[in-house]
């Protein structure tokens, strides 16, 4: 499987600045808040969100998990999960504000003591024209502000995922990014843990 690709195209598609984790020239850590996933600076966010236009929406999917520190047991504190999606037919809703052109279905988080994040968001389409998968799109921003791209989200049911793409993930990839959706009443739910690599430095983490 080639998500990574599929995520290089996908950005192509929007124009906008790759996700890095830039670096000032005295050594610490910058940020290129010229990036869409930067809207979020000067909100309050809190370890829950809604992406827009969830209630008119017929496939309602709830998302939670627990964000770890790379030892996998330690609770990371203040990180921040952005989201961006497809809509439910596999098109992205581009918008533009000012200069800046972004994702309409986005959504930010930022975890507390506990770890723990929510969304609510919806199970995107497919993009048949491109044999897209059925996926959401994470970057993470940790609490000393490295910037990095996650494996995306996928979905069990997926026509797209073949099986040998299942068995590519399992051998060599976290199988937890499938999410596997239960019904309850009106809602579907998934859970998905996600442990943040070491060592970060001074390069952009790829997709898993």
């Amino acid at each position: 499987m080639k998500t990574r690709s599929y995520f290089l195209k996908f950005v192509i598609l929007l124009g906008v600045f790759n996700f890095i984790n830039a670096q000032s020239s005295d050594g610490s850590n910058g940020i290129n808040q010229i990036n869409p996933i930067y809207d979020y600076l000067g909100q309050k966010i809190s370890n829950t969100a809604t992406i827009p236009d969830f209630q008119s929406k017929s496939d309602q999917l709830k998302i939670t998990g627990t964000i770890y520190k790379s030892d996998g047991v330690t609770p990371a504190k203040n990180v921040v999960l952005y989201i961006e999606q497809a809509d439910e037919h596999g098109d992205f809703d581009l918008r533009n504000e000012k200069e800046n052109r972004y994702v309409y279905n986005r959504a930010w988080i930022k975890t507390n003591e506990d770890g723990k994040y929510t969304f609510y968001t919806y199970v995107p389409g497919n993009d048949r024209r491109f044999n897209q998968f059925q996926q959401i799109f994470p970057v993470v921003i940790d609490e000393n502000q490295n910037t990095y791209e996650i494996g995306t989200y996928l979905f069990d049911q997926d026509p797209l995922l073949s099986r040998a793409c299942r068995k590519k993930i399992a051998k060599k990839d976290d199988p937890t990014r499938i999410l596997k959706l239960q019904k309850v009443e009106s809602l579907f739910t998934a859970k998905r843990d996600i442990v943040l690599p070491e060592n970060i430095g001074k390069e952009k983490v790829a997709s898993k």
